[in-house]
């Protein structure tokens, strides 16, 4: 299972934290990664970090003020946000996969619930 949290209500050019915990004991072995759907608009691929944390990739979209991480030790995967943008609102979702990186979402294989972001302007 996979739960997301972290989100909230900040002003344009804040930051927020976001993590997802897992259950399980075979944590590392997950790529992770995160989405977002904005109201009205389809989800969307935000970023990837690969089941070791050597490898990370983000969206045009977020590269540069965001950074995707994670903590095997604890299960976690983090989404540190910076410089929001009223754009960024929506719902950020984490999901794990079993395999290469990929920002197919057909490829996921679970998905935690949603936190909501949302960012004024």
């Amino acid at each position: 299972q996979l739960q997301a949290f972290g989100g909230g209500l900040v002003q344009a050019g804040g930051s927020l934290r976001l993590s997802c915990a897992a259950s399980g004991d075979t944590f590392s072995s997950y790529t992770m990664s995160w989405f977002r759907q904005a109201p009205g608009k389809e989800r969307e691929f935000v970023a990837i970090i690969s089941g070791s944390g050597a490898v990370t990739y983000s969206a045009d979209s977020a590269k540069g003020r965001f950074t995707i991480s994670r903590d095997n030790a604890k299960n976690t995967v983090y989404l540190q946000m910076n410089s929001l943008k009223a754009e960024d609102t929506g719902v950020y979702y984490c999901a794990a996969r079993i395999g290469t990186l990929t920002r197919n979402q057909n490829a996921i294989d679970y998905w935690g619930k949603g936190t909501q972001v949302t960012v004024s302007s």
